[in-house]
């Protein structure tokens, strides 16, 4: 199946917007609260995936179901990469950061 893309100008604005509060107060407005909730979590999942977590283990500490993991192992694993270019960009920010501490 494939996936839809959003708009490209969509994308564009979300690409162009540099301060994290312009991206929470677009995604604010353009997200459900049970979108928001659903990315969340998906960002927590992923993110404990990628630190070696088990499915089980991540399951637990967010609070939601194997299958729901396992969905985030498989595109973690076999998806468009884009799961780990954002973990890899979050990684840089935070050596950035930590860099000028």
């Amino acid at each position: 199946m494939t996936h839809p893309s959003l708009p490209a100008d969509l994308l564009a604005v979300l690409a162009s917007l540099e301060a994290p509060a312009d991206l929470d107060r677009v995604f604010s407005d353009l997200l459900s609260p049970a979108e928001t909730e659903t990315l969340r979590e998906r960002w927590a999942i992923i993110k404990r995936l990628d630190e070696g977590a088990s499915q089980r283990v991540v399951a637990a500490e967010v609070g939601t179901s194997v299958t729901t993991v396992s969905r985030g192992a498989r595109q973690l694993k076999y998806g468009e990469g884009g799961f780990r270019m954002a973990l890899d960009r979050a990684a840089s920010l935070a050596s950035a950061a930590a860099a000028e501490d």
